[in-house]
């Protein structure tokens, strides 16, 4: 299953004057976290290991290691189970508003976003809260 592709942005309306490194961003920003605590699939701990070490090491940002080591495209494969559980309800439903509110309100775009770690942490902790909201839902069933 596919969550997201890069394609699928700057292939529309994307702002001309802007590299496609930028469509790369928002779901970098989500894999990263994903990545980060433990959500990854198995895939980037055995072929990608030291990619993933470079990234928890903050020598790649997000944007990038989405781009050079999974194509631009956002897939099961890169989440494991419970990982891909949250990504089917939150990353479908209400990342991209959660990204524009946290990161993009003041910008032409959301493509405008900078691929900082200073942003991934502003995402991450919004993101965090969501999936510790989805946990504990999830816990009461």
């Amino acid at each position: 299953m596919k969550y997201d592709d890069a394609s699928w942005h700057y292939g529309g309306k994307y702002p001309e004057a802007l590299s496609r490194q930028n469509a790369y961003t928002h779901a970098g920003m989500f894999l990263a976290w994903a990545l980060v605590n433990d959500l990854g699939g198995e895939l980037h701990r055995r072929d990608q290991a030291e990619a993933l070490a470079s990234l928890r090491a903050r020598r790649i940002s997000p944007g990038q290691y989405f781009s050079q080591y999974c194509d631009g495209k956002l897939t099961d494969e890169d989440l494991n189970g419970r990982g891909n559980a949250f990504a089917r309800t939150y990353y479908e439903n209400h990342y991209l508003q959660d990204y524009v509110s946290t990161l993009a309100s003041a910008l032409d775009s959301p493509y405008h976003v900078e691929d900082t770690w200073e942003n991934f942490e502003k995402i991450s902790r919004v993101i965090t809260r969501r999936f510790d909201t989805w946990a504990a839902d999830r816990h009461k069933h």
